[in-house]
């Protein structure tokens, strides 16, 4: 029965540090201090058990399994949040001046210019949008440009524009 409490208790423990973690590099600093209490009262009760019993190997071998799944759940939790916005970077195959509206009719925010590539005529285009939306944003490029050129990176800031001012106010996908 010790063995399965610690393993439960680290890895509720890791995936609060996962989470605090994530919390802290977005900007998230008062949430991120929250979460830190209660995370470093998990981590003292669990190592607690492990030394308290240091006899018992098996409890050693749950501590270090739970520390492992608890990186795992807490992954998993921060990919379901989808915390913060992306930058989406696509090069068109073919200069195509409907993709830019369709993505735009989307609520995406688009910024488009023509470019020109090693076989010709492109359009490049950056796309801003909250990461929830990030594989929807995937999807619907490919539908539209199958053979589209896509880099995706994260903004560390955000300023000005009509997209900002929408996603405050709640206007964007509604």
């Amino acid at each position: 029965m010790m063995v399965l409490i610690i393993l439960v208790i680290n890895i509720v423990y890791v995936s609060f540090f996962t989470m605090r973690m994530i919390l802290t590099l977005k900007g998230q600093r008062y949430l991120a201090a929250l979460l830190s209490m209660v995370e470093v009262v998990i981590y003292v009760i669990g190592l607690g058990l492990v030394l308290d019993n240091l006899d018992q190997i098996q409890n050693l071998i749950a501590y270090a399994v739970g520390y492992g799944i608890g990186v795992l759940v807490g992954m998993k939790i921060e990919e379901k949040l989808a915390l913060g916005y992306i930058t989406v970077n696509v090069i068109t195959k073919e200069y195509d001046r409907d993709l830019p509206k369709a993505l735009r009719a989307e609520g995406y925010g688009v910024t488009n210019w023509a470019a020109h590539g090693l076989e010709g005529d492109r359009m490049a285009l950056q796309i801003l949008t909250p990461r929830k939306y990030e594989l929807k944003l995937y999807t619907k490029i490919k539908e539209l440009d199958p053979k589209a050129f896509i880099i995706a990176y994260e903004p560390k800031t955000i300023y000005g524009g009509f997209w900002v001012k929408s996603i405050k106010r709640g206007k964007l996908f509604s």
